[in-house]
């Protein structure tokens, strides 16, 4: 068991940045960023394999979203840059033994994919 604790959202004006924070209990194979809107299904934004660093991001956040680890912290990040309105969401994060993002062409894999998830921590960006 996994348990993770997601910290960093908040309320913003578009064009400025965010950090979310993930800090998981334990080690975890593969790890990952989903944000759900409302009224929408919850879609991956970015991975990641803790023990090589591979990474992957969704095409729509190419270029703006970052995600990292701090490996002795057992925390993962997820670095938001130029903030647009269509990014308000709830923003989850994602672990599991399994990780898509080694199959090839499989991406961030949906959400059954992934074993534990956090609470939330919910981004609001205001035009």
């Amino acid at each position: 068991q996994v348990r993770l604790v997601e910290s960093g959202g908040g309320s913003v004006q578009a064009g400025e940045s965010l950090r979310l924070s993930c800090v998981a209990s334990g080690y975890a194979f593969c790890m990952g960023w989903f944000r759900q809107a409302p009224g929408k299904e919850r879609e991956g934004v970015a991975g990641i394999v803790p023990g090589t660093g591979r990474t992957d991001y969704a095409d729509s956040v190419k270029g703006r979203f970052s995600i990292s680890q701090d490996k002795g912290k057992n925390t993962i990040y997820l670095q938001i840059n130029s903030l647009k309105p269509e990014d308000t969401a709830m923003y989850y994060c994602a672990a599991g033994p399994r990780c898509p993002l080694l199959r090839g062409g499989a991406g961030l894999g949906p959400p059954e994919e992934y074993t534990y998830w956090g609470q939330g921590t919910q981004v609001n960006v205001s035009s």
